[in-house]
C-alpha cells in the first residue's frame, strides 16, 4: 500500500492503488467491519429538558399580506389534471423521464456523463437519497429516476449569477414557485444583502468572510449562534464545520436528522446499542419476511424496489403496512430487466413484479397498535406451538426486559388494537402467519413512523418483534431504518449533532488541542424557539433549505427575520435563501458531480450510507464559470477569519488536502482507521455495527425489551388527521415538476387527499377550494386555496405535499423524546373556501387597520 497522500501530496484523489480485485461480501455473507466499536451519537435522555417557552401561533393566512417577502409557496394554481392511481411503478416511463430530465437541465454530453458516473465505484455519490449501492456488480445506469433528476438538477448548465440576482428582488423571487426557483440554475458568485437592500448583490469571498467574522465575534456568547447542516453534505466538510462550531464555542448544530430519523436513533441506541440499522443490502435480498412501515419506496427510495425484487425472486414475503396505497408497495417494472434479453419482453409487457403479499391500510399514527395486534397474535400461536414460534434461546442469552413486554402485549384488548389502527384481527393474524413460522425477517421504516407522537415508541415495538423472533444478528434478518438524505447519517457519525457524547469531545480536544464546550446545544425545535424568541443573531446554513423542511413555516420565517445574519451555503437558489436577517450572505458551492481541484489536486470526499458503508465521491463534471469555492474551502476560510490567533487548527492544510481532514478523523473516531486506505478499495468500507453481530454496547451488554404504552387520542367529530408526504417529482424539498404520476396527479401540488366519506359529510367535491385549518393546544393556523381530492386514504384521514402544508404543523407538537415534529400527526378542519369568505375578508380589514 502506498502512502497516505496526507503524507504524499502527489496521491491526493487517486484511487488507482485500489487494485482490480474486488473482495466485496456475497449474498449471505457478513462484511468485514473491522474491530473498532461502532460510533453511536445517537443516544438518547429521556429526561432531557427542552425549550419550552410558549409562542403564539403565526397569522398564517395573512402572512401574505403582512410580508412582501413570501415564506410560504405562492396561491397560484397551475392546473390540476386528475387520473387514475397507478399500480406499477418504474418501468420504461421512469427511463424516458430520467433521460428527459437530465438532458433538458444539463445537456445531452453534460448530462449524460453524469449519469454514468453516478454512484459508480471510481464516481460520484447520488446527492439524493442514502440508499446503499451493491457490494458486488453494478450496472452501468446504476441510478433510479429520483437520482437522475437529483444528479440533472446538480448538473444544470444554466447560471444564477449577479445579472440574475440584479434583475429579480428578493419579493420577486419569492413569488416564483418552488420549481421555478429551483431551475433558475446554479449559484455562481457569492452574494450579499445588506440592511434595507430588497437585492442580493455581489461580493468578495474575503469580505463575505470578514462580515461572518465581525457578526460572530461581536456577538456576547457563541450560543447566539445557530449552525445547520443538511444531510447532502459530505463527511469531511461535516467534520470541519462541526469542528469549527466547537472551536468557537458553542454545541447549536441543529440539522435534518432532528427532523427525520432522530426517533430511530432515540429508539434504537437505548434497546440495542446503536442508533443505527443492522442490516446489509445482502440481507434484504436473503430475508424470509420483510416489513415495509411508513414508507414510501418507489418515491422516495426508488433503488429500494431492486432490493425487494430480488428478495421476492428469491422467495421472500412482504407485508406493507401505510395509510396509502402507493405504486411502488404494488407492483414494480425494474428498468434494469430492459437490458436483459430473457426479461425485457416481460418488463415491457407485463405488469411487473408483485411487491407486496399484504397490505394493512392502517390509519395514521396507527402503527403501535397494529404491531401490538401482530405480536398478540404471534403470542397465541406459541401457545399453540410452544418453542416454534418465540425464539426463547435467543431472549435466554442476549435480552432483557421480556416477561413484562410480553404481559404489556397480551393485557392489550383487540378492541383496542383494532379501534386505533383500522386493521382487523383476521387482518394481523395473515400477517402474523406470515412471520410466525420464520427467523430471517426485515423491517424497515421511515417518516412515516418517525413524525408520529409516538414514533420512538413505535420503533421501539419494531425492535420488540425482531427481538421475540430472534430476528438480528444474523443473515437476512434485522433492522432497516431507510434514511432520507444521502450523507444523513455520516453527518452524524462526523460529530453533527448537539449534544455530542464524552469520549468524542475527548478525542476532538486530544487531536486540535482546544477543550469543546460542554452545554448541549438546540436541536432544530429549540433553535426555532429561540430565533423567533431573539436569543439567538447569526443563522449560519450549510446547505439545506429549513424554511421549506421545517414545521411551523411562519414561525420559522418569523425567526430568520430577527437576526442580524444569516448566511446561506448551497448550490441552488430556494425559498429558504430569500426570508433572510437584517444582513444575508448567500454563498455559492459545489455539488457532489462537481470537480473539486484544490492545490495537491483533483480532491474526493465521502458518503455514509443508510447501511453503515462509507464510500468516496469524486466530481467528474467542470463546474460552471463563476467563483464558487467547496464546502471545505467555505468553512476553513470562515474559521481563519473568525478564529484568528485562538485556534492551532491548520485550516490551510486540510483546504489543500482533503486527506490531512481524513487523517484526523481516523484519530477521532472509531471505525475509520486507515480512513485515506480503505476510501480507496473498490465500494469502500463498511463500519463496525455491534448489532449485526449481536454485540449489543448497552450499558449491561444486552438487547432491551421495551414496555411501552399506548395512547389513545381524541379528537372533535369533524376534526381530521393529516400527514405531509412528499411528490414523484420532488426529493426532500427540491420540487422538480409539479407532477406525482403515481397518485395520478398533474400540473398541481396544492392538493389535499381525503376519503370520499368524508368530502361528502362537508360537501366537498372533487376539485374544490378548500381551506385547511390546524388545532393544536386552542391555537389555529389556516393554509387556504388548495384543491381536494378524492382518495383511497382511511377515513378521518387526509393527506397533503409539503413544504406547502408544513404551515400548518406546530412548532411544539413534537414527538417524545426525539423532539421530532409531528407532521404525521396533525389535527386539522377542512371547509370549501367560500363558507369563510366573508370572514376572511373581516380579518384582514382589521389586520390592515391595526
Amino acid at each position: 500500500m502506498e502512502k497516505s497522500p496526507a503524507e504524499d501530496p502527489r496521491q491526493a484523489g487517486k484511487t488507482e492503488q485500489q487494485g482490480a480485485e474486488d473482495n466485496a461480501p456475497k449474498s449471505g455473507e457478513r462484511p468485514d467491519q473491522g474491530k473498532a466499536p461502532a460510533p453511536d451519537h445517537y443516544r438518547s435522555d429521556p429526561n432531557r429538558t427542552h425549550v419550552h417557552a410558549h409562542i403564539p401561533a403565526p397569522d398564517v393566512a395573512n402572512a401574505k399580506y403582512l410580508n412582501p417577502i413570501l415564506a410560504q409557496p405562492p396561491e397560484a394554481l397551475t392546473g390540476l389534471k386528475l387520473e387514475g392511481r397507478a399500480k406499477i411503478a418504474a418501468g420504461v416511463t421512469a427511463v424516458i423521464k430520467s433521460m428527459q430530465f437530465s438532458w433538458t437541465e444539463g445537456g445531452v454530453g453534460r448530462g449524460s456523463k453524469a449519469l454514468l458516473g453516478l454512484n459508480q465505484k471510481d464516481g460520484f455519490d447520488c446527492s439524493s437519497c442514502a440508499w446503499p449501492d451493491p457490494d458486488e456488480h453494478r450496472s452501468v445506469a446504476e441510478f433510479c429516476e429520483n437520482g437522475a433528476k437529483a444528479t440533472a438538477s446538480d448538473a444544470d448548465d444554466k447560471a444564477a449569477g449577479p445579472e440574475f440576482f440584479a434583475k429579480h428582488s428578493l419579493a420577486e423571487l419569492s413569488r416564483m414557485t418552488d420549481r421555478d426557483q429551483n431551475n433558475a440554475g446554479r449559484l455562481t458568485h457569492p452574494m450579499v444583502k445588506r440592511p434595507g437592500d430588497n437585492h442580493y448583490s455581489r461580493i468578495s469571498w474575503p469580505d463575505a468572510f470578514q462580515i461572518i467574522a465581525d457578526n460572530l465575534n461581536a456577538l456576547d456568547s457563541p450560543d447566539e449562534a445557530v449552525f445547520y447542516t443538511s444531510g447532502k453534505v459530505p463527511n469531511e466538510p461535516a467534520f470541519l464545520f462541526q469542528l469549527f462550531v466547537r472551536e468557537f464555542g458553542t454545541n447549536n448544530l441543529p440539522d435534518c436528522s432532528n427532523m427525520c430519523h432522530e426517533s430511530s436513533g432515540s429508539a434504537l441506541s437505548p434497546t440495542l446499542g446503536l442508533g443505527k440499522g443492522s442490516v446489509t443490502l445482502n440481507d434484504i435480498h436473503d430475508a424470509e419476511v420483510i416489513l415495509v412501515i411508513g414508507q414510501n419506496p418507489g418515491t422516495n427510495h426508488p433503488r429500494m424496489l431492486s432490493a425487494l425484487q430480488k428478495a421476492k425472486r428469491n422467495g421472500a414475503k412482504i407485508i406493507s403496512v401505510n395509510p396509502l396505497i402507493e405504486a411502488g408497495l404494488n407492483h414494480f417494472k425494474n428498468p434494469q430487466d430492459f437490458m436483459n434479453p430473457l426479461r425485457a419482453l416481460g418488463a415491457l409487457m407485463g405488469d411487473g413484479t408483485q411487491i407486496t403479499d399484504v397490505f394493512l391500510q392502517v390509519r395514521v399514527d396507527g402503527d403501535m397498535a397494529l404491531l401490538r395486534g401482530i405480536m398478540k397474535h404471534l403470542f397465541e400461536a406459541e401457545d399453540l406451538n410452544p418453542g416454534q414460534v418465540v425464539d426463547r434461546k435467543f431472549i435466554d442469552e442476549f435480552t432483557v426486559g421480556f416477561d413484562s413486554f410480553e404481559q404489556n402485549i397480551r393485557n392489550t384488548s383487540w378492541e383496542e388494537i383494532e379501534e386505533i389502527s383500522g386493521i382487523s384481527r383476521a387482518q394481523l393474524l395473515e400477517a402474523a402467519n406470515l412471520i410466525a413460522h420464520k427467523q430471517k425477517i426485515i423491517t424497515c421504516w421511515a417518516m412515516g413512523v418517525t413524525q408520529q407522537r409516538q414514533g420512538v415508541q413505535t420503533i421501539q415495538e419494531i425492535v420488540n418483534l425482531q427481538l421475540m423472533k430472534g430476528a438480528i444478528g444474523k443473515p437476512g434478518a434485522g433492522t432497516c431504518p431507510v434514511r432520507g438524505h444521502s450523507n444523513v447519517q455520516g453527518d452524524r457519525t462526523m460529530g453533527i449533532w448537539e449534544r455530542m457524547p464524552k469520549p468524542f469531545m475527548e478525542a476532538l480536544e486530544k487531536e486540535f488541542h482546544f477543550t469543546p464546550p460542554t452545554k448541549d446545544g438546540f436541536d432544530v425545535v429549540e433553535a426555532i424557539k429561540a430565533m423567533r424568541l431573539g436569543h439567538t443573531k447569526v443563522y449560519f446554513s450549510l446547505g439545506g433549505n429549513l424554511l421549506a423542511a421545517g414545521p411551523d413555516t411562519e414561525m420559522i420565517a418569523e425567526a430568520m427575520r430577527r437576526q442580524k445574519l444569516t448566511v446561506f451555503v448551497g448550490t441552488k437558489l430556494n425559498r429558504g435563501h430569500l426570508v433572510t436577517g437584517e444582513t444575508s450572505l448567500l454563498l455559492p458551492t459545489f455539488a457532489h458531480v462537481d470537480i473539486d481541484m484544490q492545490k495537491s489536486g483533483h480532491q474526493m470526499t465521502s458518503c455514509e450510507n443508510s447501511m453503515g458503508i462509507v464510500s468516496q465521491n469524486k466530481g467528474i463534471l467542470v463546474p460552471l464559470a463563476g467563483d464558487q469555492l467547496s464546502e471545505v474551502a467555505i468553512i476553513c476560510g470562515m474559521a481563519i477569519t473568525t478564529l484568528g490567533d485562538k485556534t492551532k487548527t491548520d485550516w490551510v492544510a486540510m483546504t489543500e488536502n482533503y486527506d490531512v481532514i481524513r487523517d484526523h478523523i481516523a484519530r477521532v473516531i472509531p471505525g475509520f482507521e486507515d480512513f485515506n486506505e480503505k476510501l480507496r478499495k473498490p465500494g469502500g468500507f463498511y463500519l463496525p455495527n455491534g448489532p449485526r453481530e449481536r454485540k449489543f454496547t448497552t450499558a449491561d451488554g444486552k438487547a432491551h425489551f421495551t414496555t411501552t404504552t399506548l395512547e389513545k387520542y381524541q379528537i372533535e367529530p369533524d376534526q381530521l388527521i393529516l400527514m405531509t408526504v412528499r411528490s414523484h417529482d420532488q426529493f426532500n424539498t427540491t420540487i422538480y415538476e409539479y407532477n406525482d404520476r403515481y397518485r395520478g396527479i398533474h400540473g398541481e401540488r396544492r392538493v389535499l387527499f381525503m376519503n370520499q366519506a368524508d368530502m361528502d359529510e362537508r360537501g366537498i367535491k372533487a376539485k374544490d377550494l378548500i381551506d385547511i385549518t390546524s388545532h393544536f393546544q386552542g391555537e389555529e393556523r389556516r393554509v387556504e386555496k388548495f384543491v381536494a381530492v378524492p382518495y383511497d386514504i382511511p377515513k378521518g384521514n387526509v393527506s397533503a405535499y409539503f413544504p406547502e402544508a408544513n404551515p400548518l404543523v406546530p412548532i411544539s407538537s413534537v414527538a417524545k423524546i426525539s423532539n421530532t415534529p409531528t407532521s404525521k400527526y396533525v389535527v386539522v378542519t377542512v371547509v370549501p373556501t367560500a363558507v369563510n369568505n366573508d370572514v376572511r375578508i373581516k380579518d384582514r380589514e382589521k389586520m390592515m387597520a391595526e
